[in-house]
């Protein structure tokens, strides 16, 4: 098995680089009557950064990356369309799995993201036959927070620095994992989504997998509820799930007031077109690409993996 660490530098540094970088000088003009002394920290701050990307870069030209299409017969351009009513289906099915495997426990973030890197690693691991080691650091706040209120956690494609903006109760396995592909170097949305349930799912550990499933289920109950604001608490309401469930499902979708902030809006529709630019299919990478995708993987003949992975 081939072993490649990623340096991931900058996730280690006490504060985000990039943050320093944007307010330093603004800082210290605040504090000091003076841009100087700020200048010359956020352009300290530029070189670490830009180092440590450099660094990373470097290390990943030797990594061997995952052939979707070839691996699990469907890439982003390739996905077939789950019927709505194999989706109703699913619904019931996971709600039911779901409140029979049901878990309270909780695992402290910082073991849990040692924990979420090392499956995923290894599960990466199984399909290229190389492990490939990096940072499990995970922060509680960047400025990204302020430009992207509707996330859960952000993930520097260039410097692998991670945050998570709240606290995700069941979805938080999911959400590092999510986090964790990227900082691993696949960037685009449906790969972090698929890569990060299927290592869940072959952890064995009841709270990752539970992560995963809630994961899948949320997405869902988007796909069908598009929208639908109201349209999505009456179908969670419908499960009829253990309430501790149901209750984590309705806090993915608080009242508009809260969520849809002019902010929100704005960010998500340029955040959508930055995404289609880049080769991807936009913001519906997150609920309907993924679950097509587990959907194609399934039906799949040429599928190189086993198409048991995306049962449940």
């Amino acid at each position: 098995m081939d072993e490649i660490r990623i340096p991931n530098d900058a996730t280690y540094a006490p504060f985000s680089l990039t943050d320093v970088i944007a307010t330093a000088p603004i800082a210290s003009r605040l504090l000091l009557g003076a841009t100087l002394p700020g200048r010359v920290i956020s352009a300290a701050a530029l070189g670490m950064y830009a180092g440590s990307a450099v660094k990373d870069w470097v290390s990943r030209r030797d990594v061997r990356w995952i052939d979707f299409q070839k691996e699990f017969g469907c890439d982003v351009k390739t996905l077939g369309e789950m019927p709505e009513a194999a989706r109703r289906d699913e619904i019931e099915r996971l709600a039911a799995r779901l409140d029979e495997s049901f878990t309270t426990e909780r695992i402290p973030r910082d073991e849990l993201a040692v924990e979420v890197n090392g499956h995923l690693t290894e599960y990466i691991a199984s399909v290229t036959g190389q492990r490939v080691h990096t940072s499990s650091e995970v922060r509680d706040f960047t400025l990204a927070k302020l430009l992207f209120p509707f996330a859960m956690g952000v993930c520097d494609v260039l410097s692998g620095d991670v945050a998570l903006f709240r606290d995700t109760g069941i979805f938080e396995p999911h959400v590092i994992c999510h986090e964790f592909v990227h900082r691993k170097g696949y960037w685009k949305e449906l790969h972090a989504q698929a890569l990060a349930y299927l290592a869940l799912m072959s952890s064995g550990d009841p709270v990752l997998i539970q992560s995963a499933l809630a994961e899948r289920l949320h997405r869902q109950l988007k796909v069908i509820a598009g929208e639908g604001h109201q349209e999505y608490h009456d179908l969670v309401d419908g499960l009829a799930m253990r309430v501790e469930l149901a209750d984590e499902m309705h806090s993915l979708r608080p009242d508009p007031g809260a969520y849809e902030s002019s902010v929100s809006v704005v960010m998500k529709k340029l955040y959508d077109e930055r995404l289609k630019l880049t080769g991807q299919n936009g913001l519906s990478d997150y609920d309907v690409g993924f679950t097509n995708f587990l959907w194609t993987f399934t039906q799949s003949r040429h599928a190189r993996q086993e198409a048991r992975q995306a049962a449940f």
